[in-house]
């Protein structure tokens, strides 16, 4: 048996897999496994972790305690003595100190426990029982404790066991070690609770004084008299051992004597009100009650005073109900008391009347799901070893889905892990979405709580670090973070209302992807619980999956709850689950049902306080009423009591029932209808209480009620709520907030509110909340008294002076929503302040009209609502009376277009707008025209460029929203135009801001135009625009565009530093374009970004290829397909270089558009990586012919063309080397290579500076000097370890063991091969490493 489910304690299974590990758990827990305490073997979720985490500190710390525990009890052997039973009785009298009586009372039941216990095993022995002298109080002795235990005080511990004279056996009563441990007092892990005397005793026959004493078998009848005769003479011992005062049994008849009337006859005729009030009675007679009853006169506990009633009931040979039927049952029930003695051991009623009696339910304690709590707490274990599962449990709603997730969360917080909770509803469908960044947003809070002021500096540097600008977005979502550090709230405090403009569902998820990220790890995992999720939402769902299937670093363990006779299929929920297998996330599933009979007999034992075999008749009805839902039980019994079918009887100090007056009575067998009924008898205040909480969901702010209070029609909510907290049917979260305590109790109180009148009574409500906090900030309640009012629209379209206030509530409602990036409850709140407006509005309230409309549109387009969001902006497009009131519906709709995939209808939409703006946009540009454009923009850059222009703001709204029509025009461009078109139009750009001013969109085309014109010989006039460009986006506080600014600073001026840092950076990029909402911009740079890692190892091949296949997931999700065919390109390179493609290639078939076309990008980037891939694995030729391809190109990118003339020229060389012929054209090729090469050198040395000397080295060598070779060799092996290209240091190493091999000189050849094939190995390519390995071969 599991101590966490015997003694319903709810330890963490932690504890008990310790104590299995310790201890070995074979025949007793108690048995100490000689392996282990020789042993160092570790659990396995100690095994590997560093010393200093928490689990192993714990555990280091538990085991610890458990040995010296353990050698307490083998020392304590030594320690004990025997004690005559008679003389030990004499030695324990009853003290006049309570707490001293409550310890006697323990050492006497334990007493009786080790004596039945040892009855029950002479009978396993075939020891004969047949001499009463042999069950008296003078056979038996009790072993005790010579001195107490150092650490522990407590006395009723000293009974170590009993014997038995005559047979000479005697049994060991100990308590196993690794329990007793765990309960002592500890200054970290805090000691046991204040007066708990419960003890999980195990008893074992002490082998050395083991005999075996067999006895005759008689008759059947003498079997059943020495039964009988038994338990009369335990009866005795007990009455003897309780009471201190000998047992007269000259009158007592049993089984065999002469007597006229059976005892229990007998019994049932006795009253135990005959003797209240009464003087002691001395000479009580034969009546086992009035045996019983003497017992209680003497202060005896009634639970013994039933044991022993029990056992002489036991001896009539018709029995009475409760009588024992064997020693085995009396062991149980003593076991129990000695288990629980506060709640089945002693009185409860000291100074109570009958009537004030309550159920003692175990309220903490998880009945009859062992099975399931073992496989969420395993789920959890896995979890903290960094991988995020998921756990979903179903059930009728009562069934315990809530409870059983609650055990969980000690663990979770001894691990150091943090628990979030929401709860959806179903008043709260159209928001949630917000009840999960809620969740999120209480983490903040927990974490600050949590750490130390150092650890919390640590964590906000990390944040800062990784979200840089962005941390306004997520202050925006989550207003929380802002306690992690005060500079966060100056950053919060920054941002308007718009900044969150791009931000749409898959943004939101990414923004709160990347915290969880931050804040989670194996040592600090977060447990996200989301109960009742038959009533969230795709949008909610979504975030689950974004979580639970990033394999990027975050540590979650979901649990989902959800009523499974309420959802259909179809569900959102279904297809999380589905979408969980296909992202291979772990996932578990559960169903609960009712309880079993004998865990709900247990239930209701602990209840009633009685001994489970008593209360089993009252468990077998209750459970044909509710088939086993804890929560109906639970009620059951409540309606039971409250309708006098239960009753506390204070004579027999115990629980009564007639079971055929509850069979009888025609009891409902539905629990909300106990509930109602409930509820009807309750006074006025309290259900007016009841039925409001219920319009407003599971839980309300005290705030609310506090404003409904104010108003005459609500002045009893007060009252009211006092008295739904003391009976029970409503309860104070952690938040603060009132709650009801269970659904079902929500759905009653909202029963009692008939169906013709629930919309009156919300809308009444939020009219009341209305007029009330009319001109206050009331925060999130606007959100409820909008949803409240809404439900009486009929009523309100009836009422037209309230039609635009209500319009105007939920547009505020939904402007609220939209910055806190909840999208979809905007769209909601925006489209029933749609439907509020009468026919005419355009007419007689026109700016209100356009501002709801577009505000409608963007929420629609931000909630992936496409086609809705268009519909809405063809209505502005239709309506608005001037292009200047159209222009924003018109770039929303270039917007969505584009993340469509629409680029030409985009480009399309943009000439049109600019050309009514007064621009000028040509169906063609020659790149003569930008030829002439761009030099004549960089004269004008030089002429009016200075400090001044760049405070100099551009104010024309009509050149604005030129520049802001360019900028998104840019974008469609570089997809479908020519390169040279892309970059007349940043000319143009350019060109505006040095006439007009600078405006937002300047940085972007001032970094573009760097991008385009940079050449290594204007590299310092390049950085300096770049500098500037910088320095515009900093003054104008941008977030949404700064992720384009840094994506062409990279594809410019910023390759004139490392590679690798342009790859780190853009990876950055990529984070921030998916927060903001920039999801195309944020996959150019995630392409960029794994370009320049390919390109320049910056990481292992194996990460690089996941990091592209993470990438490529999210594509999936976002629909964005702009960028998906240069990640298949990549994913091929990479793959080839890892093993051809033989296990790590994918099905994907690249398509590319018309070749022919000269703006085509994606086969300007097919052919860089034909020559990039070709020459890695040996395809000369085909390298050669993709570097011509490559040249036809229009304008191919200067840093790229450089690249490509480096592997170029390597192959020509290699070609030269095979053909031994001097080919003088290839050589001045080589030659105009490596002088190009120079200058680059000399501007981005980090990156060109090992590639040169390679060029060198092997030029050097076809020349024949041989001594200029080597040291070009060494330089370029040591410049690309300095500068982290492992690839081209191993290429490097390959070259120059080649050029040694046929200089004959093979001792060098193995030296350079084997330094090759360690770099390819760090670099992560398996055909290279075969490669190279190969030629070693060849020299060995």
């Amino acid at each position: 048996m599991c101590p966490s489910t015997a003694t319903g304690t709810g330890w963490p299974a932690c504890w008990w897999q310790l104590s299995v590990w310790a201890f070995g758990y074979q025949s007793s827990l108690a048995r100490v496994s000689q392996r282990w305490l020789v042993g160092t073997t570790l659990p396995p979720q100690v095994h590997g972790r560093k010393k200093s985490s928490p689990r192993f500190i714990w555990y280091n710390k538990m085991s610890k305690k458990i040995l010296m525990a353990a050698a307490d009890a083998a020392a304590a052997k030594d320690e004990n003595t025997q004690i005559a039973l008679r003389n030990w009785i004499k030695g324990d009298a009853t003290k006049k100190n309570s707490s001293a009586k409550k310890e006697s009372m323990i050492r006497k039941a334990t007493v009786a426990y080790g004596i039945v216990e040892l009855l029950v095993r002479c009978q396993d022995n075939n020891v004969a029982l047949d001499d009463d002298a042999k069950i008296g109080t003078d056979n038996f002795a009790v072993c005790v404790c010579k001195k107490k235990k150092k650490r522990s005080s407590s006395s009723w511990t000293d009974v170590r066991g009993v014997a038995m004279i005559s047979s000479g056996l005697s049994l060991s009563i100990e308590e196993p070690s690794y329990l007793s441990c765990l309960f002592e007092d500890d200054d970290d892990e805090g000691g046991e609770k204040d007066g708990q005397m419960g003890r999980y005793l195990e008893v074992e026959l002490d082998a050395a004084n083991k005999k075996t004493d067999c006895c005759d078998n008689g008759s059947a009848d003498n079997d059943k008299m020495s039964k009988h005769r038994c338990h009369y003479l335990l009866a005795k011992l007990f009455y003897e051992l309780f009471t201190h005062e000998e047992f007269r049994d000259d009158n007592y008849p049993i089984v065999g004597d002469d007597c006229d009337e059976p005892v229990h006859k007998k019994a049932k005729k006795a009253s135990l009100s005959e003797l209240e009030g009464g003087d002691v009675v001395s000479n009580y007679g034969s009546d086992l009650f009035s045996i019983s009853a003497r017992m209680q006169q003497l202060r005896v506990p009634a639970s013994i005073c039933r044991m022993v009633q029990n056992l002489l009931e036991s001896v009539s040979e018709s029995g009475a109900v409760d009588a024992y039927k064997t020693l085995g049952e009396v062991g149980k029930d003593l076991h129990l008391l000695l288990l629980d003695p506060d709640r089945f051991l002693f009185d409860h009623e000291e100074g109570e009347s009958p009537d004030s009696m309550q159920l003692l339910y175990r309220k903490e304690k998880l009945y009859g799901r062992d099975k399931e709590e073992t496989l969420i707490t395993d789920t959890f274990c896995r979890v903290t070893r960094g991988k995020s599962e998921a756990f979903f449990i179903g059930g009728f709603s009562g069934s315990g889905k809530s409870m059983l997730v609650d055990t969980l969360r000690v663990r979770v917080k001894n691990v150091g892990g943090y628990v979030i909770k929401h709860k959806f509803d179903a008043i709260s469908q159209d928001r949630p979405l917000s009840g999960v960044i809620s969740a999120v947003n209480q983490l903040c809070l927990k974490i600050k709580d949590r750490l130390t002021s150092q650890r919390l500096a640590a964590l906000s540097k990390k944040l800062k670090d990784d979200f840089g600008a962005d941390i306004v977005l997520l202050a925006r979502m989550l207003p929380n973070v802002c306690a992690l550090s005060p500079e966060f709230s100056i950053l919060a405090g920054k941002v308007e209302d718009g900044s969150t403009d791009k931000m749409n569902a898959q943004s939101v998820s990414y923004t709160l992807l990347r915290f969880i990220r931050l804040v989670s790890s194996p040592k600090r995992p977060i447990m996200l619980f989301l109960d009742d999720l038959q009533w969230a939402d795709d949008t909610a769902l979504d975030v689950i999956h974004t979580f639970l299937s990033d394999r990027m670093g975050s540590c979650m363990f979901f649990v989902g709850t959800y009523r499974d006779n309420e959802v259909q299929i179809g569900h959102a929920l279904f297809d999380l689950m589905e979408r969980l297998e296909i992202s291979n996330v772990p996932l578990n599933k559960v169903s609960l049902t009712g309880l079993d009979q004998e865990h709900l007999n247990e239930m209701i034992s602990d209840a009633l306080c009685l001994y489970p075999r008593i209360s089993k008749s009252l468990s077998d009805i209750v459970f044909q009423k509710t088939k086993g839902n804890p929560f109906f039980v639970l009620e059951f019994m409540q309606s039971l009591q409250s309708r006098g079918l239960l009753q506390y009887d204070s004579c027999q100090k115990r629980w009564v029932w007639n079971e055929d007056t509850i069979r009888a009575e025609e009891i409902t067998d539905n629990v909300l209808q106990l509930l109602s009924s409930k509820m009807n008898r309750l006074s006025k205040d309290m259900q007016s209480l009841l039925k409001v909480m219920a319009c407003f969901g599971t839980s309300t702010n005290e705030s609310v009620i506090g404003y409904l209070s104010e108003s005459p029609e609500y002045l009893g909510l007060r009252n009211g709520l006092e008295g739904a907290i003391s009976d029970g049917f409503v309860e104070v979260n952690t938040e603060g907030k009132f709650k009801f305590v269970h659904d079902k109790v929500r759905e009653a109180a909202y029963n009692l509110i008939p169906d013709r009148d629930k919309k009156q009574l919300h809308y009444s409500l939020g009219k009341t909340l209305y007029s009330i906090c009319e001109g206050k900030d009331v925060g999130d309640a606007i959100f409820l008294i909008a949803s409240q009012i809404n439900h009486g629209k009929e009523l309100i379209e009836k009422d037209d002076a309230l039609c635009i206030p209500v319009a105007k509530l939920n547009m505020k409602a939904g402007k609220m929503a939209l910055n806190g990036c909840d999208h979809k409850m905007a769209y909601f709140y925006f489209l029933a302040a749609l439907s509020f407006l009468p026919d005419d509005i355009w007419e007689s309230h026109y700016d209100l009209s356009l501002r709801l409309t577009f505000l409608m549109a963007r929420a629609a387009n931000s909630s992936c609502k496409y086609d809705e969001a268009e519909l809405t902006l063809q209505t502005i497009r239709e309506r608005a009376r001037c292009l200047q009131d159209k222009l924003p519906a018109y770039f929303l709709m270039v917007q969505i277009s584009i993340a469509q995939g629409h680029l030409r209808e985009a480009y399309t939409t943009c000439s049109s707008i600019l050309t009514q703006l007064g621009e000028t946009i040509p169906e063609t540009v020659t790149p003569e025209m930008v030829g002439s454009m761009i030099p004549e923009t960089l004269n004008m850059y030089t002429e009016v460029y200075d400090d001044d222009w760049l405070g100099k703001k551009m104010e024309d709204s009509t050149l604005f929203n030129t520049m802001k029509f360019y900028s998104i025009m840019v974008t469609t461009a570089y997809f479908i135009k020519p390169s040279h078109m892309v970059a007349y139009f940043i000319c143009k750009m350019v060109q505006l801001s040095l006439r007009h001013g600078v405006c937002q969109y300047t940085p972007q085309a001032l970094m573009i135009l760097s991008s385009i014109v940079i050449r290594f010989d204007n590299a310092e006039f390049i950085r300096r625009i770049a500098k500037n460009a910088m320095l515009l986006a900093e003054r104008f506080d941008l977030s949404d565009e700064m992720v384009d600014v840094h994506l062409h600073f990279h594809r410019g001026a910023g390759q004139l530093d490392s590679y690798q840092l342009c790859a780190t950076q853009l990876r950055k990029s990529f984070a921030s374009g998916l927060s903001s909402g920039n999801a195309n911009i944020a996959f150019f740079c995630a392409g960029q970004g794994v370009q320049f890692s390919v390109i320049s190892a910056e990481k292992d091949l194996i990460s690089l290829l996941q990091e592209i296949d993470y990438y490529r997931n999210l594509l999936e999700i976002y629909k964005s397909e702009l960028t998906k065919y240069c990640l298949l390109c990549y994913r091929e390179t990479v793959s080839t270089f890892i093993d051809k493609g033989k296990t790590t290639a994918i099905e994907a078939k690249l398509t590319f558009a018309d070749v022919s076309d000269p703006g085509n990008k994606l086969l300007e980037m097919f052919y860089f990586h034909q020559v990039f891939k070709n020459y890695w694995i040996g395809y000369a030729e085909r390298c050669d012919h993709y570097v011509q391809r490559y040249g036809e190109l229009s304008q191919p990118r200067h840093f790229e063309a450089y690249i490509i003339k480096f592997y170029h020229g390597l192959n020509t060389l290699d070609m030269m080397k095979k053909k031994k012929t001097k080919n003088y054209s290839k050589s001045a090729e080589v030659d105009g290579i490596i002088a190009s090469m120079r200058v680059a050198a000399s501007h981005a040395e980090s990156n060109f500076r090992n590639k040169l000397e390679l060029l060198e080295a092997e030029q050097r060598g076809l020349n024949n000097f041989h001594h200029d070779a080597m040291i070009f060799y060494k330089a370029a092996i040591e410049s690309a370890r300095k500068n982290k290209f492992i690839h081209e240091q191993g290429l490097a190493c390959e070259k120059a063991g080649f050029y040694c091999k046929s200089m004959n000189d093979n001792e060098k050849a193995l030296a350079y091969f084997n330094q090759a094939r360690e770099c390819y190995e760090k670099w992560g390519s398996t055909v290279k490493v075969e490669f190279v390995q190969r030629e070693l071969d060849r020299l060995m």
